[in-house]
């Protein structure tokens, strides 16, 4: 049987030009519901504060950015995402 991960575990596993790929084009949504299914798994809520707000979308730009580079430079989202 396949073993169940958490969401964020199975998004860090992918191979890291796939989640590159998916920052680019739809970091804007994937960084604030990666950062409110965090929250869910560690109960942190200044990440859920942090992932409700990376959705909106003049502030979401600012996020996209952030995990763009995040995600190149450390494989991960990290910035206000525990």
């Amino acid at each position: 049987m396949a073993e169940n991960k958490p969401f964020t575990e199975t998004y860090e596993g992918l191979p890291k030009i796939a989640k590159i790929l998916i920052q680019f084009f739809l970091g804007a949504i994937v960084g604030g519901i990666y950062r409110i299914v965090r929250y869910v798994e560690k109960k942190n809520t200044t990440t859920l504060i942090v992932g409700i707000l990376a959705i909106i979308p003049p502030i979401s730009f600012v996020f996209w950015v952030i995990d763009l580079i995040t995600e190149i430079t450390s494989n991960r989202i990290t910035v206000l995402a525990d």
